[in-house]
């Protein structure tokens, strides 16, 4: 089964970046733990903005995060910590 690439930009809300961050490490580490995802995170220079790059291990991992309650403490606690400007879900690959 292919990866299924998806993209969340954020910025942390004033005052609780060092928290945001804290809870997204924990936040990719179960999700790497578990076998769901792989992450990677990246700050724009000139912004507080992040983008969250992560790719699915599968459709069926992506499902089982999202039901899964420990993923699910984390989405809950990091909703009071940023504010989520855009998620893109999927993106298919295109080969070149």
């Amino acid at each position: 089964m292919p990866e299924i690439f998806s993209i969340a930009v954020f910025e942390p809300l004033q005052g609780k970046e060092q928290e945001a961050l804290e809870a997204l490490r924990g936040l990719i580490g179960l999700l790497a733990e578990k076998n769901y995802s792989r992450d990677s995170l990246y700050r724009d220079r000139t912004s507080r903005r992040y983008l969250d790059l992560r790719y699915w291990s599968s459709e069926k991992a992506r499902q089982e995060a999202h039901e899964d309650p420990e993923v699910h403490n984390y989405w809950a606690r990091l909703g009071n910590l940023v504010r989520i400007e855009q998620v893109f879900e999927t993106f298919d690959p295109i080969e070149l």
